[in-house]
């Protein structure tokens, strides 16, 4: 019983400091960290310090820095439109995801569609084709701080 405990105490803080890594093309070399997300902040490169955090985001909102004030919101994603600020207004949808594509305004035409995201993989527009790559995503990295990539 102790060694379960032990085990567990060893293993629980390993599972909350996961962070998922964002590089550059079809790569997971260090060289090549763009961001670091730990959840709830990214930071530039493979940075955890907090005077790095570029934005925070609480699952809704993206906030710019390491604030959570409500003047310092960015997007507000609502699980299928990304808006401007802090609005769900329709005239303020900036893009559209479907959980693999993201499309340009508030469209699901595949003629608007940006990016494509399959969990693992960012790709150029419409494709899966390896040579289309833009980022490797090495964890979870949701779609509402990946736009501020583009």
């Amino acid at each position: 019983m102790k060694r379960l405990l032990l085990l567990l105490f060893m293993f629980v803080p390993m599972c909350v400091m996961a962070q998922s890594r964002l590089y550059r093309g079809n790569s997971t070399y260090s060289g090549n960290v763009i961001c670091t997300y730990d959840g709830q902040r990214l930071y530039t490169g493979s940075s955890t310090y907090s005077g790095n955090t570029v934005y925070t985001y609480d699952g809704r909102h993206v906030y710019k820095g390491n604030s959570t004030y409500s003047g310092n919101i960015i997007l507000t994603y609502d699980g299928r439109n990304i808006y401007k600020g802090n609005s769900t207004y329709s005239g303020n949808i900036i893009y559209s995801y479907d959980g693999r594509h993201l499309y340009k305004g508030n469209s699901t035409y595949s003629g608007n569609i940006i990016l494509t995201y399959d969990g693992r993989h960012v790709y150029k527009g419409n494709s899966t084709y390896s040579g289309n790559i833009i980022y490797t995503v090495d964890g979870t990295f949701p779609i509402a701080l990946l736009v501020l990539l583009l």
